[in-house]
């Protein structure tokens, strides 16, 4: 790359310089850095990042983009749900589609298109929620179902182990509400409590 194209590609004002420096400032300290022709270049086998990827949960929107952007076949964000949070609902927002008109588990009446949470009796009329990561595909839509119609503890967050710590995450620069940034090691996960 040449100083043309960094030009084109950053521009020549302040901002533009400071956008430039802060990805690469950021490349630098996630263990990766960026090619002198503007590629990556992955981090070392064996050498630990010292900041990831990560949602804050009270910014996400749900908009959909972390499943539709993630340079990842199937993304690396996913549903967490906060037990603690969770009021083990009969009727919970992020487990049914609103306004069913029969109240059963076929697949027309839930929220999840995938069937990647799945539920279990616990007694008269609590049930529990789990997310099987491996059918997410980090759509959104039981966490805007659970934060409309229930108590918000089901949310979205980038896995650690399925991340490929891109220098600029994909999904990140398509946020509209600016939830997705990196986070040092010792914070890896924000959590919802």
């Amino acid at each position: 790359m040449n100083d043309m194209d960094n030009k084109e590609q950053y521009g020549n004002s302040p901002m533009a310089r400071r956008k430039f420096l802060r990805v690469a400032g950021s490349a630098i300290a996630g263990g990766s850095i960026l090619a002198a022709a503007g590629g990556l270049i992955p981090r070392a086998k064996g050498r630990e990042a010292v900041h990831y990827w990560q949602i804050d949960p009270h910014k996400c929107t749900q908009c959909g983009r972390c499943e539709t952007h993630c340079v990842l076949p199937v993304s690396a964000v996913k549903c967490i749900h906060a037990n603690r949070v969770c009021g083990y609902c009969d009727l919970c927002g992020g487990y049914y589609r609103s306004n069913v008109k029969n109240l059963n588990t076929a697949a027309e009446n839930l929220t999840c298109p995938t069937g990647a949470i799945q539920r279990l009796f616990v007694e008269d009329p609590y049930f529990e929620y789990t997310i099987n990561e491996s059918l997410c595909n980090g759509c959104g839509k039981c966490v805007k179902g659970c934060s409309s119609f229930g108590n918000g503890s089901l949310y979205l967050q980038i896995k650690r182990d399925l991340c490929r710590d891109c220098n600029e995450c994909e999904i990140a620069t398509v946020c509209p509400s600016d939830a997705i940034a990196r986070g040092p090691l010792s914070m890896a996960y924000k959590l919802k409590e």
